[in-house]
């Protein structure tokens, strides 16, 4: 499992005290106003950074960081990551689970043959859906519904499915 999860992503400075404008990747925006510290990915390094103030635009996140003081100094931020280590990620409910860490796992029909491998997902709002990559390299479209997910177990990586008729050809 990833040690980090991406929160946002920098879109552009904003304004003249040194603000960024953010594109949460997240469900729960208001989870940027509790935050102490967050890290921006470099690409390079993790640089730890720490919130002075945050207001919301639009479906945009506007961050000033105590480490940052003008337009100048955080136009370099554009189009980098910022990241909370899984210690401070949100608490999840019960069968709720990281995108990073739905990525890869082993997809099973119900009768414990293989279909794929879990590629992507994509957030539709009404409810998720999973690729999977099958073993032909083709994709199927899962939609992430009870009917469909018949059980995600992460420690051993595998998710067992039944496809709906008409999923697949």
């Amino acid at each position: 499992m990833e040690e980090y999860l991406i929160i946002g992503s920098v879109t552009a400075p904003f304004g003249v005290r040194g603000e960024v404008k953010v594109f949460p990747h997240t469900d729960d925006v208001s989870r940027f106003k509790k935050l102490k510290e967050v890290f921006l990915d470099t690409g390079k390094e993790k640089l730890s950074l720490h919130p002075e103030s945050v207001k919301y635009s639009k479906q945009f996140v506007i961050i000033k960081f105590r480490e940052f003081s003008n337009p100048n100094e955080v136009e370099g931020l554009r189009g980098k990551n910022l990241l909370v280590d899984r210690a401070h990620a949100v608490k999840l409910q019960k069968d709720e689970y990281f995108i990073t860490d739905l990525i890869g796992l082993d997809v099973l029909r119900e009768d414990g043959s293989c279909l794929g491998v879990l590629k992507d997902v994509m957030q539709t709002g009404a409810n998720d859906v999973y690729i999977v990559l099958k073993e032909d390299q083709t994709e199927i479209l899962l939609p992430a519904i009870k009917e469909c997910i018949l059980d995600v177990d992460m420690t051993n990586r595998v998710m067992k499915v039944f496809v709906m008729p008409g999923l697949e050809s």
